[in-house]
């Protein structure tokens, strides 16, 4: 279970931060969590919005569409936004969404039903100054217009700011399709600097092409990166000499997955046991275990999905000396992307593409660099970048409370 794997992670840092019980009681209560059973042409699909925490503002969160959507995941995820909105110090809390539901067994016209249905059972606790959802897993800009059309009816006005993600003519921001990419970029060149290691004697291993698997592929294969291996859902390659992304994207495109680039196969259980410097983490929660983590062989672990590595994994992982870049910090850029394309549209302003990746890389690299050097300056054979990165955001969102007078 996801959200008992975070317990068990709070349990640590309560006793780093010497938190109190009550303090403890705030960082495991939800705020709201409302769940509804959708209908579709005869159909139901489980369905789930959840607030974790609004002390620093709104809530701010995705909404994924996909088989396995739980309580428990929607939980963990909003859990952890609440955290990645904190550490890079926006004034958001932390939410999360989902259906649960297969969209590939979908047309797209149902598609667009589904994500209709989904505002008008949720519309009431969702807005601008309340909760703001954007795109997750198998979801996308397409489906965040059709949401703010459907919320837009409901209320009777436009209210563009009630949603991110969108598409550009919506009210959407240029930067948003590739943000986590760019973010877990930057954080990667910023940590690989401080390791003394140079783009073109790194090797690459990227477990998920998705949006965020492809474009931080294709970023890195820019810079002179080697990436030797990628996987998706249906399989992996590897090639030791290097993978020409270029060409992998567009045969991802045309065929529809990674595997018909060559006959260089790899399943994704190997893919994540391969030789390398950087092994990236671009799929889902949950890949490195107890039950692999011995057996994985990167120097760095880069979480670009949410929660990739259990508590347990990471236990294993760190005896190794293999670090670990954790997710609220290598996968912010979409957050601080999404923020800009918030305020956007609160003030009726566009600003340009120059000084949003401004403010990318400013938030980015100082949430890095406090991270890192707390990770330092604590650094003991248990103390992990993470628990510097749970320590500051944590801090933040404590203080917040105090404020509020909650504490």
């Amino acid at each position: 279970m996801t959200f008992e794997d975070i317990k068990k992670r709070l349990e640590k840092i309560s006793k780093l931060m010497n938190l109190s019980e009550k303090e403890i009681e705030i960082l495991l209560k939800f705020k709201r969590i409302i769940k509804k059973e959708l209908e579709v042409d005869g159909k139901t699909y489980e369905a789930w919005r959840i607030v974790h925490n609004d002390s620093l503002g709104p809530g701010k969160g995705g909404i994924r569409f996909h088989p396995n959507v739980s309580e428990d995941e929607i939980k963990s995820l909003a859990f952890w936004m609440s955290l990645k909105t904190s550490l890079v110090e926006l004034p958001f809390g932390g939410s999360k969404g989902g259906i649960r539901v297969d969209p590939k067994e979908l047309t797209e016209k149902e598609i667009e039903k589904l994500s209709r249905i989904y505002i008008r059972n949720f519309h009431e606790v969702l807005g601008q100054d309340k909760d703001i959802p954007a795109p997750d897993v198998y979801t996308n800009q397409q489906i965040m217009g059709f949401m703010l059309d459907e919320f837009e009816k409901m209320e009777g006005r436009h209210e563009p700011g009630m949603i991110t993600g969108k598409p550009f003519e919506l009210g959407g921001c240029v930067l948003r399709d590739d943000a986590t990419s760019r973010g877990g970029e930057i954080i990667l060149n910023l940590f690989l600097e401080r390791m003394n290691k140079k783009p073109e004697e790194t090797r690459v291993v990227i477990q998920g092409f998705g949006n965020a698997g492809m474009n931080v592929a294709k970023m890195l294969y820019e810079q002179g990166y080697s990436i030797i291996g990628v996987s998706d859902s249906k399989g992996g390659i590897f090639d030791e000499e290097g993978i020409n992304i270029e060409k992998m994207i567009k045969i991802k495109k045309e065929k529809g997955s990674v595997i018909y680039y060559s006959n260089a196969k790899i399943s994704n259980k190997d893919l994540l046991e391969l030789e390398t410097d950087v092994l990236i983490l671009a799929a889902l929660e949950n890949q490195i275990t107890e039950k692999n983590a011995d057996d994985v062989k990167a120097k760095y672990i880069l979480e670009l999905a949410n929660g990739p590595v259990t508590s347990e994994g990471e236990e294993i992982l760190q005896k190794k000396g293999i670090i670990v870049i954790p997710d609220i910090l290598a996968n912010a850029g979409g957050v601080i992307v999404s923020y800009c394309e918030w305020v956007n549209n609160r003030v009726g302003h566009i600003f340009s593409k120059k000084f949003m990746e401004e403010i990318l890389k400013e938030k980015i690299c100082r949430a890095f660099h406090k991270t890192y050097e707390l990770y330092e300056e604590q650094k003991t054979e248990t103390f992990t970048m993470r628990d510097a990165a749970y320590i500051i955001a944590i801090k933040r969102i404590l203080k917040a409370e105090k404020a509020r007078g909650n504490i």
